[in-house]
């Protein structure tokens, strides 16, 4: 069985997700901006599996673009709490620099299977 890269960043990236989101509930006490969050963070890596288990080609790519829309919708999220100081720099650093590179996988392999 072969690594699949883009599965196992976005799972743990949708850990990282659910413990943000505890963390805004519980210590930050703030419920409308943290369900955005968890809801569109932890979709792409849902999305990347449904990909798995594509139809078609087109379906495959179909699916990874839903998870690139909600990779950046995440993205739009994470500055949000970021600048309304829900989350201090390093904090937002760290898991932006994830959902960055998620970003950049979910676009190539787009790309890639849109070439080939």
């Amino acid at each position: 069985m072969k690594n699949n890269i883009v599965k196992d960043k976005s799972f743990a990236f949708a850990i990282r997700i659910v413990s943000l989101y505890k963390f805004l509930t519980d210590e930050k006490k703030e419920f409308v901006l943290s369900k955005q969050v968890l809801r569109s963070g932890t979709a792409i890596g849902a999305l990347i599996r449904e990909a798995e288990q594509a139809e078609s080609k087109k379906d495959f790519i179909h699916k990874l673009a839903i998870a690139l829309k909600e990779a950046n919708e995440t993205e739009y999220w994470l500055e949000l709490l970021h600048k309304t100081d829900y989350l201090n720099t390093p904090a937002f650093a760290s898991i932006h620099n994830d959902v960055v590179e998620l970003l950049k996988l979910l676009t190539s392999i787009i790309k890639t299977s849109k070439n080939n």
